[in-house]
């Protein structure tokens, strides 16, 4: 910049606006680059992070519930979560997600893919996050290694476009990217990393949930590998392709599909060729406009009815993470972490 400045000052009389704009353009736009690795950062990723220990106690983490009661899983299908930021310090949802899961599915293997970490490293950072869910036997926590999981796919040269990590959502767009292609190579069940999972999940076998009366979600995805939906999902992405604007590549790409998978016009709870679009209770009983919802109190009873057909609660990290939670408390989603992700839970209380 001091450069820039002393031959500015060199520049003819008559070319001094014009230079002084190219300066100011070059500063704003390393500005708005520097803004932008902060601002697009997965919230999801994000959240208070304690290294007041590393280690976890595995005495109250395992076996779970329904190891101990011995019943076995409908299926063995994997359940995928997946990290696209560089991030490598979970957060209490995080952790919680990944629990909840685990617990729920003792007959399936719950995979972690995170991008941040190192590929030829087979030891996790120090975390305590990564203490605790080594407490599950089902679980395994991976590099992430993008170049690979697109290879073979539509999405690989939209991937290798060099330009791509300028655009304004890649992050976001690289999530609902990876989602669909685990689903199309592997099939099981795709959550996102702020999902609480209170039931097992595989008998909703090549489904996706209503988030609202117009609109999909892929926040929970379960699909059986080589669905031609997927397939479908996939060949959308990259010839409906527009990264500049948010959600077209994930909530508007499914429900584009669906629609025209089944030939309607508004969205609704239905089955059509085998796949499934399930009530908006089922995986969103929360609206993602009523999200302040979590952080107020429910009684047992209220819990109960609001929670009775719902398999899995969404928390809209991108909109409630900066929000406050009282621990412990009778906030609705403070009973859930108490009930779903007790090991999670108690580091919660003890920080």
């Amino acid at each position: 910049m001091p450069s820039c400045l002393l031959k500015l000052t060199r520049v003819p009389l008559g070319h001094k606006p014009w230079a002084l704009f190219v300066l100011i353009f070059l500063f704003v736009s390393f500005a708005y680059i520097k803004l932008y690795s902060g601002i697009w950062e997965d919230p999801k990723s994000r959240g208070t992070s304690y290294g007041l220990s590393t280690e976890i106690s595995c005495a109250h983490s395992v076996p779970s519930p329904l190891n101990i009661a011995g019943e076995a899983s409908p299926s063995t299908g994997n359940v995928f979560f997946v990290e696209t930021s560089e991030q490598t310090a979970p957060s209490y949802l995080f952790s919680c997600s990944v629990e909840s899961a685990a617990r729920t599915h003792p007959g399936s293997r719950v995979v972690v893919l995170m991008k941040g970490l190192a590929k030829e490293n087979t030891s996790l950072p120090k975390h305590w996050a990564f203490s605790l869910l080594r407490c599950f036997p089902n679980v395994e926590i991976r590099h992430l290694d993008l170049t690979e999981l697109f290879s073979g796919t539509p999405l690989q040269r939209w991937y290798l476009w060099p330009l791509r990590h300028w655009e304004p959502y890649f992050l976001p767009v690289l999530s609902d990217a990876c989602r669909i292609v685990l689903m199309w190579k592997f099939g099981g069940i795709y959550l996102d990393t702020d999902f609480i999972v209170l039931k097992n999940l595989q008998n909703l076998t090549n489904a996706l949930g209503i988030q609202d009366v117009s609109e999909l979600n892929g926040a929970f995805l379960s699909f059986e590998p080589k669905h031609t939906f997927m397939e479908l999902c996939m060949q959308d992405f990259v010839q409906n392709y527009n990264g500049w604007i948010w959600g077209h590549q994930g909530p508007e790409l499914l429900t584009r599909v669906f629609k025209k998978w089944c030939s309607i016009q508004t969205i609704k709870s239905m089955s059509c060729k085998g796949v499934r679009a399930l009530a908006q209770e089922v995986v969103y009983p929360i609206p993602w406009q009523d999200w302040k919802k979590l952080f107020e109190a429910v009684n047992a009873l209220e819990l109960h009815k609001l929670l009775k057909n719902t398999y899995a609660v969404h928390i809209w990290n991108k909109l409630s993470h900066g929000t406050k939670l009282e621990i412990p408390s009778q906030a609705l989603l403070a009973q859930l972490y108490s009930q779903f992700c007790p090991a999670t839970y108690t580091k919660m209380k003890q920080d």
